[in-house]
Order: C-alpha cells, then sequence, then structure tokens
C-alpha cells in the first residue's frame, strides 16, 4: 500500500512512512531519523544514502502526493488513459506499416499461451506412467507392450518441444521482420512530417530536441513494445491456465504466489517512471554527447578540429557531459536492483513454504510424483509468468512514456500555410511586384528585432543589390521574401495581395534561389544541378545548359565520368571532392535550372575569383531580364550596374538608389565602396 500510495520515493522514504505509521511515538522516530542523518554526515556517506531528512520529506510528499482521494483516482485514471492511447498509437503505427504481420505476432501470442501448461500435463502423464511401471513391476514382461503408453507420451512430448520450438523461430523471424518494417514506416512518417516543419522550429531548442528524441524513439522501441504486449497477453493466458490447475490443490496457492509478485510491479512500475524522467531532464547531456561526438567524426571539421588541436578539447567535453548523464543513472540502477533483491527473497520464501505444502497433500494424499511435478511446476510458471507479465508491462509503461517524444514531435504544427480557405495560385511567366509595408522581423525566442519597419518595392526587370555589414538583415530579408518566415509586424505584398493568401508550395515554386550555406549533396553532378527544379523531365541538354550558365561546364566535363561523376566519397569511393569555388559553381547552375520568376543570389560568389564572378554577374544579368532579381554580395563591384541598391544598417533600410545617386550623398554606401576600391587600388600600386 505505502508502494502503491507514494510511487515516486525510493525504499528508504518508504521505510520511512511504515515506521511513521506504524508508531505511535512519532517524534521519537522523527528523532532516530535526524540521528541516522547525523551519523551519515560523520561516516561522509552519500547525501541520498538514506531517506530524506524528515523536512524534506514532508515537503517532498506534500508537492507529489495527489491532494485526496478523489484527486489520487483521477490521476490514476489519467495515467492509464495515457498509456492506453499511446499503446493504441503503436498498434496503429504496425498497422499501417504491416497488418499480415499483426496478425501472424497476435496467433502465435495465443499459441505460446496455452503451450506451457499443455507440456505441464505431458510431463505429468509421463511421470506418473513412469513410478506406475515401477510400482506394478512389470518390467519383466515384453518390453514394447510395457513401454507402449510411455512411448505414446514420449512422442507427445517431442511433437509439443519440436512445435514450441519451430513457433518460438518463427515468432522471432516474424517479430524480426516487422521490426524493420515498423522501424522504415516511423522514419518516412518523421521525414515526411519534416518536410512541413516551419523554418522557425529549427530556431528552437526545444524542437531540436523533439525531433532528436524522435529519432531515436523510431528504432526497435515501438516493435519491442508490441512484442511486450504480446508477452503479457501469453503470459496472462498461461497464469490463468495454471491458476486452473493449481485450483484443484488449493484456491489459495495462486493467490499467495501472485500477491509476492506485487512487490516487484511495484518496483517495476516506479524504477521505469523514475528512469523516463531522468532521462527527459538529462535530454541537454545526450545531446551535447552525440553533438561532441559527432564533432570528432565530421569530415567538414576534421581539418579545423586537427589543425588548432581541438580532438582533447571535445573528448574532455564529452567526458563532462557522460559523467554528468551517468552519475544520477548509476544509483537509479543500483537502487532499483538492491530492491529487486529484497523482493525476490519474499518470493522466494513463499515459493518453499508452497513447495512443502504440495509435498505434503502428495504423501498424505495418495499423490502420485507427476501430480507433485505438476503442482509444484504449476507454482514455479505462475511466479515466472507474473514476473515475466510485471517486467513486460513495465517495459510497456516506460516504452510508452519515450514513445511521447515521437507523438510530440508528429504533432508540431506548421505556421506557414495559408491565410485563406482556398489559396491563391501565384501566376507564372508574368510581371511581379514584391512590397514591403512597415515590415519588422524579430526570431522566435527573442524579443531583438532583426528588421525593423522595412518598407520597400520591387518590380520585375530590376536588379537589386542588398548591402550591409554582417548582421545587418540581409539574409533575413531573403527568407522573408520567400516565406520561409512571417513578419513579426507589418505586411509583404506579393501582386498588391498578401503574400500569405497564396499556396505556399506554389510561392516557392517561383524562386530560383542560392543561399551562403547551399547544399552540397553526395549524388552525382548531374543531379546536384537537377535539384534545382525535381518537377521538371531529367533532360541532359538542360542540365548541360544550367552548367553553362552557371560556368560550371568546365570542371563537370573534365570529371572522370562528367555528369554522372558521383561527388563526395560519403557513399562511394570514387567520388570526387570538389573545391570551394567548384562547389559554389554548381550552386549556381541549380539555380539557373529552373525556370523561376524571381531569382535570389545570396553572397554566391564568396568562394569566387574576380575573373569568374564576373562571368557569372553576366550570366545573371541576361537570365534575369524581365525577372525580379535580387543578389546579396560584399563585393560591391556587383552593384554598379544594379537599378536599386538597399542598404541595410541594423536591420532598416539607411539608404537606397542607384550606385550613382548613392556615391553622391556620400553616406554609408560610399564609405563602403570607397573603402573597398581604395584595398583594390592600394593593392595594384604596391
Amino acid at each position: 500500500m505505502i508502494f502503491a500510495r507514494y510511487p515516486t520515493y525510493h525504499f528508504y522514504s518508504s521505510l520511512y512512512i511504515i515506521l511513521y505509521y506504524a508508531s505511535s511515538k512519532k517524534s521519537t522516530i522523527l528523532q532516530i531519523i535526524e540521528l541516522f542523518y547525523k551519523f551519515m554526515e560523520e561516516i561522509k556517506m552519500p547525501r541520498d544514502f538514506g531517506p530524506p531528512p524528515p523536512h524534506e520529506f514532508r515537503q517532498r510528499r506534500d508537492r507529489e502526493r495527489p491532494k485526496g482521494m478523489k484527486a489520487f483516482f483521477k490521476h490514476s485514471i489519467n495515467q492509464i488513459k495515457g498509456f492506453t492511447s499511446r499503446l493504441f498509437y503503436i498498434i496503429s503505427l504496425v498497422w499501417e506499416a504491416a497488418p499480415a504481420v499483426l496478425f501472424l505476432m497476435a496467433f502465435f501470442c495465443l499459441v505460446d499461451g496455452v503451450m506451457p501448461v499443455i507440456g505441464a500435463y505431458i510431463s505429468k502423464e509421463l511421470l506418473n506412467g513412469i513410478a506406475d511401471l515401477i510400482g506394478k513391476n512389470e518390467l519383466s514382461e515384453d518390453v514394447f507392450t510395457v513401454l507402449r503408453p510411455i512411448m505414446f507420451i514420449l512422442l507427445l512430448k517431442f511433437i509439443h518441444l519440436f512445435a514450441k520450438r519451430v513457433l518460438d523461430r518463427l515468432n522471432a523471424g516474424v517479430t524480426a521482420i516487422a521490426g524493420e518494417l515498423v522501424v522504415n514506416h516511423i522514419k518516412l512518417k518523421i521525414i515526411n512530417k519534416s518536410k512541413t516543419v516551419d523554418m522557425s522550429s529549427f530556431d528552437s531548442p526545444e524542437f531540436y530536441e523533439k525531433l532528436e528524441n524522435a529519432n531515436r524513439e523510431a528504432g526497435m522501441r515501438p516493435i519491442g513494445i508490441l512484442a511486450a504486449t504480446f508477452n503479457v497477453i501469453s503470459a496472462a493466458i498461461s497464469i490463468i491456465s495454471f491458476i486452473v490447475v493449481l485450483a484443484t490443490l488449493s484456491p489459495w496457492a495462486s493467490v499467495i504466489v501472485i500477491i509476492t509478485a506485487l512487490p516487484g510491479a511495484v518496483v517495476n512500475y516506479v524504477y521505469r517512471n523514475r528512469n523516463f524522467r531522468y532521462m527527459r531532464r538529462h535530454s541537454k547531456d545526450r545531446r551535447e554527447m552525440s553533438y561532441y561526438s559527432g564533432l570528432m567524426v565530421n569530415k567538414d571539421q576534421a581539418k579545423e578540429v586537427k589543425i588548432l588541436g581541438l580532438a582533447d578539447t571535445f573528448i574532455e567535453k564529452y567526458k563532462s557531459a557522460y559523467k554528468r548523464y551517468f552519475a544520477g543513472l548509476k544509483k537509479l540502477i543500483l537502487k532499483e536492483n538492491v530492491l529487486r533483491v529484497l523482493v525476490s527473497l519474499l518470493s522466494t520464501l513463499a515459493s518453499c513454504l508452497l513447495f512443502t505444502y504440495v509435498a505434503y497433500d502428495v504423501v498424505f494424499n495418495d499423490g502420485m510424483i507427476g501430480d507433485y511435478s505438476l503442482y509444484t511446476g504449476a507454482l514455479n510458471s505462475v511466479a515466472t509468468y507474473v514476473t515475466t507479465l510485471v517486467t513486460a508491462t513495465a517495459t510497456i509503461y516506460e516504452g510508452t512514456l519515450f514513445i511521447d517524444n515521437m507523438i510530440e514531435f508528429m504533432k508540431e504544427e506548421t505556421k506557414i500555410v495559408s491565410i485563406l480557405d482556398e489559396p491563391i495560385t501565384p501566376k507564372r511567366g508574368v510581371a511581379h511586384k514584391i512590397e514591403f509595408k512597415n515590415v519588422s522581423f524579430a526570431y522566435p525566442g527573442t524579443d531583438r528585432k532583426v528588421l525593423d519597419n522595412i518598407n520597400l518595392t520591387f518590380n520585375s526587370g530590376e536588379k537589386i543589390v542588398l548591402v550591409g555589414l554582417n548582421g545587418a538583415g540581409k539574409t533575413t530579408l531573403i527568407k522573408l521574401i520567400t516565406r520561409l518566415y512571417d513578419p513579426t509586424e507589418g505586411v509583404i505584398y506579393l501582386d498588391s495581395r498578401d503574400i500569405r493568401e497564396y499556396d505556399p508550395k506554389a510561392l516557392y515554386d517561383m524562386f530560383g534561389i542560392i543561399f551562403q550555406d547551399f547544399g552540397k549533396y553526395a549524388v552525382t553532378a548531374s543531379e546536384n544541378i537537377e535539384f534545382g527544379d525535381v518537377s521538371v523531365p531529367k533532360e541532359r541538354s538542360l542540365v548541360e545548359s544550367a552548367a553553362r550558365a552557371g560556368d560550371a561546364d568546365e570542371f563537370i566535363e573534365a570529371l572522370p565520368r562528367g555528369y554522372d561523376t558521383p561527388l563526395t566519397r560519403i557513399f562511394e569511393e570514387d567520388g570526387i571532392e570538389l573545391s570551394g569555388g567548384q562547389w559554389q559553381k554548381l550552386s549556381v547552375a541549380r539555380a539557373f535550372y529552373k525556370e523561376s520568376d524571381i531569382l535570389i543570389l545570396d553572397e554566391p560568389t564568396a568562394a569566387l575569383d574576380a575573373l569568374a564572378e564576373q562571368e557569372i554577374f553576366d550570366q545573371f544579368a541576361e537570365l534575369s531580364k524581365g525577372k525580379i532579381s535580387i543578389f546579396v554580395s560584399h563585393r560591391l563591384s556587383s552593384a554598379v550596374t544594379a537599378d536599386k541598391i538597399v542598404v541595410l544598417k541594423y536591420g532598416q533600410v539607411a539608404e537606397l538608389g542607384t550606385h550613382t545617386e548613392l556615391m553622391e550623398k556620400r553616406g554609408d554606401y560610399h564609405l563602403l565602396f570607397s573603402t573597398q576600391a581604395h584595398r583594390y587600388t592600394t593593392g595594384i600600386e604596391q
């Protein structure tokens, strides 16, 4: 009762409660507890070795215990509802992935439940038959005639054992197949969910925790929970079967065995719950461990880690995170196993007493050796299957708690949707206009405005260059134009309609874009370009045309297998590692591959030399005729021919105009341009 009422307290806390309620001299017991703590401090024992001090116990009890019987029952019902809903969610996942496999597992479960009691009766008849032969002294007669009944029973025993092993193997095979199917199904669900998640979610540590947890729990846990569920059903069938057998001996025998198994059930429940809460509390430590171990094996960081000698630093950080994570986990494991030993002692004592009773009943009530085997086997089986049932239930309970991680991720809401019930599809191949009206933006979780009261208009046929120091808000402006984020304040209009009225997917199709941190995909050179528009039928001529536009054709044709050359060595041993400039040209080709209405290049030439950059600019000017083209670059030579230059400073539009107009103003743009020009001319003079 104490364990059931206070399931979150460790064993010593429960012992304290028992003593507290069992004694009428409460103050004396409190004094004993206080003396115990003084003794612990004197011998330098860990602070959490024994029960909590009385005042801490009272605080914890008041904080964690449901207030009143009504609250307790409500809490229990909510726990059961949550457990049941999570379990049915898992079953639905398996049903979606492999319905036939689910039926097979259910069939094996039912058969497995009745096999033990059948085996027990066969063993009983075998022993009784042998004892009967010995008792009648019929061994001197014809051996075949005498042993025929025994041989028949032995044949049944063989069939039973063989059938059980075959069924076990089939069950294991079906479970393994189901596991692979379910893992793949869940991975696909997570991937499909990820493609609908807003960019703003990726700025949240909470989201990353959900994503990591979902990926981690997408392993074998769901199928493990389902297998444990069938184990519970199978164990329950076996328990009921053996209870029927034991009822012929004594109706109390089964009751005693089950009662002695209850403390084990409580320990399982308590520590599965604690383990889950511990994992949740230390998820940050586990993410740190994953992060630092990842840095050590990541190819992109390998050069810097080696040159700067960061390996030992990262290893120490990994060890530190692991130490924090493992310290409390070790205590949990030790406490749980100490309690399990005590519980095992209780159940073993009960079993010995019941065996003695069975022996007495067989001897003094003209029983046979087979009866003793049947009843003791039944007692052992009930104890074993109750333990199996309890352990499996605890596994299911713990597993369903962890499945919450995946459920939470799958419930992540998409906010970048059309504000209309019937979204508008933007017109393609026509002139467009983008307007910013009083637009401000702060990234989720922060109050600092990255953009503040922006008012701009971009028209088709204009080449717009965004200029500003790092952190001025240039890339953020691009993210708002492409509706990866929505403004915190103000409205963005596309063709005089609120951009939020359009279907997001149709809106994305309008843009040809290169981001600063463009993708470097471990596929062929051709596929890297084709990813610019996966809706276009694959034609090599289109790929080659885009490669020429991006000045990538020469180096691609020089590769061992040309456009079919695999890039990077992640999957292929003969893969080619490109230089930074080559990757950048490939990304530009990817942007040019798409027939877009709006072209956006965010620092596309940072890794290119001046000649290559000029070629890209010329191609960009040619391909963007009649379109809105937005260019972000720190090299201001690209701004000289721009129709409109937007100078951003501290998230605001500091200046707006052509190169000539802004140079005449002698403001921020003049300073930036003159500084770069002076650096180049100084270099030439030197």
